[in-house]
């Protein structure tokens, strides 16, 4: 399976000095590595090895937070933990590049990255975007203010990423209905700017009920939120919580997510790594209900197989990449018939709820994952991991990463635009206290 795409190579690397960038990057023996880690599991509804080498990298970029939630998966030494230096980060940036490729989605995350100093936080941003990557803000938005999303956006940013439920113990906040006041603030700060919003949702015993109004919820604000990501507990970091109840599985999520849909979403069709690691779901919303956009396994491995080649910025908006698909579709015109004959009868079945709302809809994904407990991690899982955090070290599963956390943020690194070494723990003064603030978010 050879696949043209542009080949990419920057010239110069920017300010990452010690970058590897001037040579050039191969898609195909980047697909190929990916394709044998997926093994059993790269079948034709398969998205990496064939649309991507990987789901997400993240880039951890501090380990500060300012919240302590009960199942926070930073570890006990994460509020010491200094933040490294750019230098590292750009060279962790370049190795994205030069083990996943261009297109590659990077969470820039932490600890909440907005409390690393805003000039650094744009630098990380825009050197991202530079070198070919698409960056996502991950964050609570506690610290995350409108002109700041404005200023991401301008330096290049593609996804803002809110985190918001019961387990950051937020005052005033009883249940995942009274966050929606919260919810709703964030998404007005990102409304209108070019980004994907994105919302995560950590499911544990004291919400699990609650999932079907959280789906309802973001459905109904679909004209802005363009992802609903729910994470099942997992025993890991320094969380009081610990292991999940038996309720909770990741059929039981489906579950929850397609009652609060008001259909049973097609959870089986596209495949991102391990089965047992992530399901995802794109839908149409339509009269606060969602449908599956594709039900059809066999459709959707075809469309892989014609359209893997096919790449598109999210920022461009939803018009712009259909037109970008539209034209690749004047190359296989039988894909024009092909679509006719499997929309329009669907488009037919749900005629009632067009009307009944005017004809509005968005397009809206739902995204579960389910990370394993630090005591019980599958090797075969790991080895088909789609979401890696990039250490020192290079990418490790972001579950085995969360497992052994101290393993590798306690490391002193060496700097190699210099003769530096940089130390994570302070040495030789009284450790710095990491205070919470209160729950007011930024205006």
């Amino acid at each position: 399976m050879n696949i043209k795409r542009n080949v990419f190579a920057t010239g110069k690397p920017g300010q990452s000095q010690s970058s590897k960038l001037n040579s050039s990057f191969n898609i195909n023996n980047a697909l190929e590595n990916t394709r044998k880690r997926m093994g059993q599991f790269f079948k034709g509804n398969q998205i990496l090895g064939r649309k991507g080498t990987i789901g997400c990298v993240s880039l951890e970029i501090t380990q500060r937070c300012n919240l302590d939630c009960s199942l926070c998966y930073l570890s006990e030494s994460s509020a010491l933990v200094k933040d490294m230096p750019i230098e590292e980060l750009y060279r962790r940036l370049d190795e994205i590049i030069n083990v996943y490729g261009p297109g590659t989605n990077v969470q820039i995350s932490g600890g909440d990255p907005t409390l690393r100093d805003k000039a650094e936080l744009l630098a990380i941003v825009r050197y991202a975007r530079k070198i070919g990557l698409h960056p996502a803000l991950f964050t609570n938005g506690k610290k995350c203010s409108r002109k700041l999303l404005e200023e991401l956006s301008e330096a290049g940013l593609s996804d803002v990423a809110f985190h918001v439920d019961l387990t950051q113990n937020l005052k005033g906040y009883k249940t995942e209905a009274d966050l929606n006041e919260l919810r709703s603030e964030l998404i007005e700060r990102a409304r209108g700017l070019p980004l994907l919003v994105i919302f995560n949702t950590t499911v544990h015993e004291s919400n699990f009920k609650e999932i079907p109004a959280v789906v309802e919820f973001f459905i109904k604000n679909s004209d802005v939120v363009g992802m609903a990501s729910f994470q099942l507990q997992a025993d890991t970091g320094r969380g009081v919580l610990h292991q999940r109840p038996e309720p909770i599985s990741l059929e039981t999520v489906q579950q929850k997510v397609s009652q609060g849909a008001s259909n049973l979403l097609p959870w089986d069709t596209i495949l991102i790594g391990h089965p047992k690691c992530h399901t995802y779901v794109p839908t149409l919303a339509v009269n606060g209900k969602a449908f599956g956009i594709i039900d059809d396994a066999l459709i959707f491995s075809d469309f892989l197989r014609d359209f893997s080649n096919v790449t598109h910025d999210r920022r461009e908006g939803p018009k712009k990449i259909a037109w970008t698909y539209l034209k690749k579709c004047i190359r296989h015109p039988q894909w024009i018939l092909r679509a006719l004959t499997y929309f329009l009868p669907r488009i037919w079945e749900i005629k009632k709820d067009i009307i009944a709302g005017k004809g509005r809809a968005n397009k809206i994904s739902f995204f579960i994952q389910n990370f394993m407990d630090k005591s019980n991690l599958d090797s075969e899982r790991i080895d088909a991991c789609s979401f890696m955090v990039m250490t020192n070290e290079g990418p490790v599963s972001m579950c085995k990463h969360n497992a052994k956390r101290d393993d590798y943020i306690l490391q002193p690194i060496q700097i190699e635009d210099g003769d530096k070494t940089f130390y994570p723990l302070p040495s030789a003064r009284e450790p710095e206290l990491i205070t919470l603030e209160s729950e007011t978010l930024a205006n």
